[in-house]
């Protein structure tokens, strides 16, 4: 029987969604479809440069969700809430894992390109923009840019490249190319890709350097398809609650039901601007996504960076507790695997740790493994005391 948690009556309620991206607890049964059987992105971490300070994370409960021994991993506070949830979702995309912990479950996986994009695409894009393309092959994005810059330099033209998820990569030198120039081209990419093409996000991504050392820098851009149904994002907006979100969740929701953006960027800034949102957001809904996991760690098969990650993530869960009230619901999650030791340097098709953890909690209780992300979403608007999504459900009563 799945154990529920009552909902206090309290006059301002918060809920706060931190996303480890790429954070991921377990090959789900399905993995091998994807090529990620064995793939386990926290525990071959803690795994391989173990033992870790991670004292907030193990006492809010990450060591049992892990299967860790209780003397390994003890969950000492009296309102820990913890489990492992599994997405209903197909792929294992960042556009997909979020929409579904805000309740929207896609029916098909968006397109994928590991030979490339089609001459339809291509062609249509070369068109709008005026130039011709490098690359148009499934690449890492640090590798490409490096092969292909220097003929960048020459020709001006701009790298196209994707991944094993549904994107389309841009990549341009700002010394050649603005910014704001890059995202105009985005833009038109995100017109071209629709219908069978509907990628889920044309990412920008301005690059600087000379040959041999060329590097990614801020600046990076996602151009996501708007949510194929309503998100947690919606209702709680149209509640009239505060919905502010951190650095990318803005563009992985297309903007869309969202009061506060707050810009972001690392690790480090995106904890910078959770503590401000704390500070000065006293309502409804505050959500994010900790990105350096994924594209920083995580596609680079850099475990020890990761582990490090995660160490530093918890000295600022401490602090992030500490400003907690009494109506407060926080979430900590993940929205896909990104295993750093395992041979590919894709996503990895995973369960997703599930850590709720708030003051006016009776108890400890084990959620066992929750059939949707959209279980987060379900609870979130049950907290609220809003209508309820289409898919999810509540773990409190």
């Amino acid at each position: 029987m799945t154990k529920r948690i009552p909902v206090p009556d309290l006059p301002d309620k918060r809920v706060i969604i931190i996303v480890l991206d790429g954070a991921g607890a377990g090959a789900l049964p399905d993995a091998d479809q994807y090529g990620d059987q064995g793939s386990n992105t926290l525990q071959n971490v803690l795994r391989k440069h173990g033992p870790l300070t991670l004292t907030n994370l193990f006492t809010l409960g990450l060591g049992r969700v892990l299967g860790l021994s209780d003397s390994a991993a003890p969950a000492r506070l009296n309102s820990c809430y913890y489990g492992r949830m599994a997405p209903q979702s197909p792929g294992k995309d960042t556009t997909s894992g979020h929409w579904e912990l805000a309740g929207v479950i896609l029916k098909e996986p968006f397109p994928v390109y590991p030979e490339g994009f089609p001459d339809e695409v291509i062609n249509a894009f070369m068109q709008t923009i005026g130039r011709g393309i490098l690359g148009n092959i499934a690449a890492s994005g640090t590798v490409i840019i490096n092969d292909l810059g220097s003929e960048h330099l020459r020709t001006g033209y701009p790298i196209v490249y994707t991944s094993a998820d549904s994107v389309f990569q841009i990549a341009a030198h700002n010394a050649l190319f603005s910014k704001d120039l890059l995202y105009q081209w985005s833009e038109k990419a995100r017109v071209i890709l629709t219908g069978e093409h509907a990628v889920g996000r044309v990412i920008a991504r301005p690059f600087s350097g000379e040959a041999g050392s060329f590097k990614r820098i801020s600046g990076r851009r996602d151009f996501s398809l708007p949510p194929s149904g309503e998100t947690l994002l919606d209702r709680v907006r149209e509640a009239g609650y505060p919905v502010a979100v951190i650095g990318k969740v803005a563009d992985i929701f297309a903007h869309r039901g969202i009061t506060i953006h707050r810009p972001g960027g690392d690790n480090e800034a995106t904890a910078e601007e959770l503590h401000y949102l704390l500070d000065n957001v006293s309502r409804g809904l505050i959500w994010a996504t900790f990105g350096d996991f994924d594209t920083v760690y995580g596609h680079r098969n850099d475990s020890k960076g990761f582990a490090l990650a995660l160490e530093h993530f918890d000295q600022h869960l401490a602090n992030f507790l500490a400003k907690l009230k009494a109506g407060d619901l926080l979430f900590i999650t993940a929205d896909h695997g990104c295993d750093p030791t395992f041979p590919t340097t894709d996503h990895t098709r995973e369960y997703v740790p599930i850590i709720a953890w708030g003051l006016s909690l009776p108890r400890n209780v084990d959620l066992g493994i929750r059939q949707t992300y959209s279980d987060l979403a379900a609870s979130t608007a049950h907290w609220l005391k809003i209508e309820p999504l289409a898919n999810g459900s509540s773990f409190l009563v």
